[in-house]
């Protein structure tokens, strides 16, 4: 068995790499999607070419070739988490919140979830993250947001 790796990557720098993610991407905003009844999710619908685009850091949890799920950071904000659906509830997403917090740098870390998200609002909560407002983002689509304060 291969253990799971987790690197800093550059998807703009590689497309195969950036279409792999794109597909993680996509079939875990498609599970959210249906987590929270709304299918207008921004992520869910970014193109390759607006990912490599966004002016964020990434990290990939890989093992091996396949790519589990990814993670990108700007500032101290956490842009998005996702998780292949195969892989859930098996770490992954523990793992890249736990490399992202030790390379966010600043006091107050942000984050905002599907409000019926509740395993991801459950994962940040369990990092010590505190609600702070839901926000309609969309007519009927909801966030949960969330501080965290160190």
């Amino acid at each position: 068995m291969v253990a799971i790796e987790i690197i800093r990557v550059d998807p703009a720098a590689d497309r195969p790499l950036a279409e792999q993610i794109r597909t993680v991407q996509k079939s875990s905003y498609a599970v959210e999607a249906r987590l929270i009844g709304d299918d207008r999710i921004p992520l869910l619908h970014e193109s390759v070419d607006d990912l490599c685009a966004a002016q964020v850091h990434w990290l990939v949890a890989r093992e091996g070739d396949e790519i589990l799920g990814a993670a990108a950071w700007c500032n101290s904000e956490i842009d998005r988490l996702v998780v292949a659906p195969h892989a859930h509830r098996q770490g992954i997403g523990r793992a890249l919140v736990d490399v992202m917090l030790e390379s966010i740098v600043g006091q107050r870390i942000q984050v905002a979830t599907g409000r019926d998200n509740t395993p991801a609002r459950r994962l940040y909560e369990s990092f010590g993250f505190v609600h702070t407002e839901n926000q309609q983002v969309l007519p009927g689509l909801w966030l949960a947001r969330y501080e965290l304060v160190r």
